[in-house]
């Protein structure tokens, strides 16, 4: 195994011999509560969004799915994907503080890339908010380019600000 340090602190795993004793598998309707706090305790949640929503939606619908890691019983790790047809989504990558650097997230991409193949998925696409220049880091290394796009939204129900 080759482990190799990036400048941000994140380190690279060369092998999955490193992580082997984390396996990959689909969330489950009683997994909601452990993986929704994943999320917010890595910063991912937004008043306006609603976790607990996306991941009902994600688990039940055949165009989705939410990959977690374990170790024992806790959720140390997870991710949303999703396929509209035209293109496959990440959203909700985490991994919990004390299992950072292990190469989780890194399985984690390469499983719902492997998901979004068997769908026939083209392309995957994920955004990132312009600040967090270490995740777009990570993405970069990861393969990832950043796209000649602009995101544009438009909000059809009033904003939460909690």
């Amino acid at each position: 195994m080759t482990v190799s340090a990036w400048p941000w602190g994140m380190r690279s795993v060369s092998t999955d011999d490193a992580v082997a004793p984390f396996d990959v598998e689909p969330a489950r309707l009683d997994d909601l509560a452990p993986t929704t706090s994943l999320w917010a305790e890595a910063g991912l949640t937004r008043p306006w969004n609603d976790p607990a929503a996306d991941f009902r939606q994600a688990i039940r619908t055949p165009t989705s799915e939410i990959f977690i890691i374990r170790r024992n019983t806790e959720i140390v790790a997870s991710v949303m994907v999703g396929y509209e047809g035209h293109r496959g989504w990440v959203y909700y990558l985490a991994t919990a503080d004390a299992y950072r650097g292990q190469g989780l997230g890194q399985r984690l991409m390469q499983k719902c890339e492997t998901w979004l193949l068997a769908q026939n998925c083209p392309k995957l696409m994920l955004m990132v908010r312009t600040s967090n220049s270490t995740v777009i880091d990570y993405y970069k290394a990861l393969g990832y380019s950043q796209s000649d796009v602009v995101t544009m939204e438009k909000w059809l129900r009033p904003k939460v600000t909690n």
